[in-house]
This record gives structure tokens, C-alpha cells and sequence, in this order.
């Protein structure tokens, strides 16, 4: 199932590598991995690892629950939402780095007050799921 979804991840990630005006050379130095299996993924020949989407989605700024949804790693239909608000929300330029960070874990924070946090898979730093929800947020305050 999830090979089906290798192609439309390439063809993700080439747009935006486009978008962030990098070259395949550029992003692989950035995400830490070799030219040659960059482009494997972006043509839709190799299936890259969690970490391997984690590194790449960093170096292009953009959300890594995107990749791993474009790839197959999480329930698509399941988590579509959030996956679409933490990714409009770590895209919005006029946001600094914290004020993105802030604002997820406060939509994370609402998400589990609703009934709709608990048991979803680990994403960026959603590792640490305490039965206290409310208190993890400032746990996990990227600075």
C-alpha cells in the first residue's frame, strides 16, 4: 500500500525543493543525505525512511506529518486535518519559529481537551504523552 504513494511523495517533494529554490545538490547537503538517493526519492524509486523525511522535511521547512501522510507512514484520511493545519501553520512566513511552536502546541492542547490527541502517532516532538495532557505543552517548548 504504501509503495503506491512513493511517486506522488517524489513528485511532493520536488515541488518543493522548487519552491524553496534549492537545487537537489543544495537540499541533500541540508537534510543531511547523498545526492544520488534525493533523487531516487523524487523520482519515486526509493521509499525513504521516518528520519529520512524528518532530515528533508527540516532542511525545506515544512511540516514532516505532510511527508510521512505523502508517504504512506500515517493514516491519511484519519489525520488529514491536523496534518493540513500544523502544515499551514509552520508555512505562514510572517510566523517566527517560536510563535509556530507556540501556536501547535495550543491547537495540540485543544485537540486533547476535544477527545482528539490521545493515541495519535509520535510526530515532531509529540513523543512524550502524559495522562496530563494540558501541562505537556509547556513541557515541549522549543526555544
Amino acid at each position: 500500500m504504501a509503495s503506491l504513494n512513493v511517486g506522488n511523495l517524489g513528485e511532493y517533494l520536488r515541488e518543493q525543493r522548487r519552491n524553496a529554490q534549492l537545487s537537489l545538490r543544495q537540499l541533500a547537503e541540508a537534510a543531511g543525505v547523498s545526492n544520488p538517493y534525493l533523487s531516487q526519492i523524487e523520482r519515486g524509486l526509493r521509499k525513504p525512511s521516518a528520519e529520512v523525511l524528518q532530515q528533508v522535511a527540516k532542511a525545506l521547512r515544512i511540516s514532516a506529518e505532510t511527508l510521512y501522510v505523502r508517504a504512506g507512514i500515517l493514516d491519511a484520511e484519519r489525520d488529514r486535518d491536523e496534518v493540513e493545519t500544523r502544515a499551514v501553520i509552520l508555512a505562514d512566513p510572517s510566523l517566527n519559529e517560536r510563535q509556530k511552536q507556540v501556536l501547535l502546541q495550543i491547537y495540540e492542547s485543544f485537540r486533547k481537551e476535544n477527545g482528539f490527541g490521545a493515541g495519535e502517532p509520535a510526530g515532531e516532538d509529540r513523543t512524550e504523552q502524559g495522562t496530563d495532557a494540558d501541562d505537556a505543552g509547556s513541557r515541549r517548548t522549543a526555544g
